[in-house]
């Protein structure tokens, strides 16, 4: 028998390395694509959004219990159509959400975005002033007011990171809104803060307007556990 041509079998050998190197790459490519887009994530499937630069300033914690250590005046902002502002950093995946809702038939709108000091003094003042105009004392109108206005330097809308977002009132009722972001809203990155089991833990009444910004990896465990950012952030 003719002994095998030692550069024949070296090409071949090549050839077959190539071909199993181009296998792997593209098994590690579409593993990754899944991972980034939550194909695999607890089974919570649907229409994730790439959430590139998710960092610690989306999980800033602000509440009742965790004053801001600024007054917020250094938030760089994006005016929205009908004047509201967002932080600029959380306006594409804002941007993406709305438009899947209206694909959906859905029409949303953010009724309240970023807030100034001034802003959140005044409506907390108001608030309680309404308390005590029904015969409250000062203690108990602050307190009655603490349930629904977060006093100034504990409200996230501060932090331009929160939204309220209610219905346009023409196309959509307020229920067809808070219904489609309870089941969409975390694929974008946002978790509804508020919902009326956590009470407790939040310090806030229920509040199924009231939807904050913590990135997309955060947002589907938050919403696969079943938790508030609290609960979150203390595991």
């Amino acid at each position: 028998m003719r002994p095998a041509n030692k550069k024949h079998i070296n090409v071949k050998y090549n050839k077959w390395i190539k071909m199993i190197t181009a296998f792997l790459v593209v098994c590690i490519g579409f593993a990754s694509f899944s991972a980034c887009n939550g194909a695999t994530d607890g089974g919570l499937t649907g229409r994730y959004t790439r959430d590139p630069d998710e960092e610690e300033w989306c999980l800033t914690l602000v509440n009742k219990w965790n004053p801001m250590t600024t007054d917020g005046s250094e938030v760089e902002t994006v005016k929205l159509s009908n004047g509201q502002l967002v932080d600029a950093r959380i306006y594409p995946q804002l941007q993406q959400m709305f438009d899947a809702a209206r694909k959906d038939g859905v029409y949303p709108i953010v009724a309240s975005g970023y807030r100034t000091k001034r802003k959140q003094e005044q409506l907390y003042d108001e608030k309680v002033a309404a308390y005590k105009a029904e015969g409250m004392s000062e203690e108990q109108a602050k307190a009655e007011a603490e349930h629904w206005v977060s006093v100034p330097g504990t409200s996230e809308h501060q932090l331009g990171l929160a939204v309220d977002i209610n219905a346009d009132g023409i196309h959509s009722s307020g229920d067809e809104v808070y219904e489609w972001l309870a089941q969409h809203a975390y694929q974008y990155g946002f978790i509804q803060r508020y919902p009326p089991e956590k009470i407790d833990i939040t310090g806030v009444e229920n509040e199924p307007w009231h939807y904050r910004y913590v990135g997309v990896k955060a947002a589907v465990k938050i919403q696969r556990r079943g938790i508030c950012l609290e609960e979150y952030l203390e595991n």
